[in-house]
This record gives C-alpha cells, structure tokens and sequence, in this order.
C-alpha cells in the first residue's frame, strides 16, 4: 500500500503536539514504523516477572525499591505464604499472595504466567534471592519464553554475604548450594572438585554440619574454612579456622541455626599427598565410570602422590570385594 503525506497539513502554528495535531500523529504511529524497539513497545503491555530478595533475617534489609515492587505488584509468588504474610504485615503491604513451592512450582505455572498477563508478579523466598536454591529456575524460563520481562530486585543473599566476610579470596568462587544428604555422595561430589582453586561455597543444616565437616576434611584436607550461621540475626556468628577445628568446635557447642561454609580452594603450589579416604573415593569414582585397574592406577599416581603398586593393590581388592 503506497501511502502520502501532505505535510502542510500539519499545524504550523500550534507545534506537533497541539491538539490539533493528534489526528496526524495517530496516522504516522498507524502507517509508520514505530521509533522505539519493539520489545519495549510490546512488553510495555505485559507484566513483568520481579525476583525480589527478601530478608534472610534483618528486616532492616528490605531495600525501598523491593518495598515499591511488593506494593504495587498484582500478586506475589511466595515459597511459604505464611512466612511472607508476616513480611507485608510489617510493612503494612496488602498484595495478594499465591503460593509456589517446590512441590507446585510446575502446577502453578499457568496461573503465574495467567497474572502476568494483566499485571506485574513479584516471586519471592522465604529468605534471600528467589531462584537461588528456591523454586524459580522454571518459572523464569517460561516468563521469558511467553516474552515477559524478567527484572532482578537485588538484595541479601547468604552465599555472598558468607563470602564477603570470610577472609578468603573472593576473586573467584564456586557455589554448590547443599551438600548432598548421604555420605557416599558427599564424596562423591568432592573428589570431583577437589583440584579446583576456587573458593567453595555449601549451604548446610545443623543436624548434617558435622558429618559434613568430616567428609570435607577427607577428602579435601585440612582447609581453611569461614563457617557462617544465623546471618543478620541477633545470633549471628562466623568462624574461622581449619576443617579439623571447625570440627572439634561444633562438637563441643552444638551446631544451630542454618550454615553457610565458605571452603578455600587448593593452592597453585599445593603439593599435598591426598587421603587415604580420598584415594579410595577416587578408586570407587574411577571404576564405576569404566576405567580399568591399569589405567586408573597410574592416573591416579600422578594425582594423589601415592605408589602406582599401592593404587593397583587397593583397586583389585576393591573388585575383589565386591
């Protein structure tokens, strides 16, 4: 379709945005491509999907833009609405919950994905950055796949703030949430990054903190550890010290509260014979994913510090034990 402008037309006296000029603006905005990029224009019509951090203890944390977003947003997402009720009860917020946890986070989609349709949703945890060892992963991803905006709230995060004030690098970090529940693969995972330098970061429960600490010690060594519990609460306390003190101080004062472990990674220099414990893991890793005694053995020579003959001697006892 060809289509012409008599640009005379246009009210010379009283500017481009007089009232006498919206007849013509609504045709260039019909006819014309439209000057701002278009996802802006379309998303502008839909909610946007807010992932607001929350207190993990100190109410005073709650930043005035989560406080904005949590007021004005159609609907909150909640992991625990109970937990969250009392949050807009303090601030006095009157926004409709709905509850997404990790056994509805999939069932719940289509009713997230409804509201935002017709208005913003801010998700929230119970405590700390949603999508971070919370349900969220799912729900970001089809927010964004049905072309909704997805908007970061910054705020407190246990990871990071046990980070920070560990007194360990900080430059580069591994972040592994909860350590695995059974023993065997609690090892498993770490005989996997034992060579890594990074600083390691685990999420762990009190009931779980000392079996934790043990296998750490195991398989990693004796590391320098920051271990972080009850963060911005009245309780609120950071250790630091090896794995085997950490160890030693947890079993003479029990363990409470939820912990955050910041472990250091093995240094470039660091030519330490590894475990006993550690080889065997290594030797049991090795043989479920196919290698043979032979080949593992003088890999694992190289590795560990120990005698090729030793490895290959615990590797066929190992099979013959089976």
């Amino acid at each position: 379709m060809v289509v012409s402008v008599k640009w005379s037309r246009l009210p010379r006296k009283t500017g481009f945005f007089s009232p006498a000029a919206i007849p013509f603006c609504f045709f260039v905005f019909r006819f014309f491509p439209h000057p701002f990029p278009s996802h802006l224009w379309f998303n502008s019509r839909m909610g946007t999907l807010y992932l607001v951090a929350t207190p993990i203890g100190n109410l005073e944390d709650l930043s005035p833009r989560a406080l904005r977003i949590l007021r004005d947003a159609r609907l909150i997402a909640a992991e625990d609405t109970r937990v969250t009720r009392k949050l807009l009860a303090h601030f006095d917020l009157h926004t409709p919950l709905t509850s997404y946890f990790e056994h509805n986070k999939l069932s719940k989609l289509d009713s997230v994905l409804a509201a935002l349709t017709t208005g913003d949703v801010a998700l929230v945890s119970d405590a700390g950055t949603p999508a971070i060892n919370d349900p969220g992963y799912e729900l970001v991803r089809a927010a964004l796949s049905a072309g909704h905006i997805v908007c970061p709230i910054p705020g407190p995060s246990a990871p990071l703030a046990a980070l920070a004030a560990s007194g360990l690098p900080t430059d580069a970090f591994l972040y592994l949430g909860y350590l695995p529940r059974k023993s065997s693969e609690r090892r498993e995972l770490l005989e996997r990054i034992a060579d890594l330098s990074y600083t390691l970061i685990f999420l762990e429960s009190p009931h779980r903190l000392l079996a934790g600490l043990a296998d750490l010690e195991s398989s990693l060594g004796d590391r320098q550890i920051a271990v972080a519990r009850e963060l911005t609460k009245v309780h609120e306390q950071i250790w630091r010290g090896t794995l085997k003190a950490a160890h030693a101080y947890f079993t003479a004062n029990e363990p409470r509260g939820e912990f955050t472990l910041v472990l250091s990674g093995r240094t470039k220099d660091e030519k330490q014979m590894w475990t006993e414990d550690r080889l065997r893991n290594a030797i049991k890793f090795g043989l479920n994913s196919g290698e043979s005694p032979a080949v593992l053995a003088k890999r694992l020579a190289e590795e560990s510090g120990w005698n090729r003959r030793e490895i290959y001697k615990m590797t066929t006892d190992f099979l013959s034990s089976r």
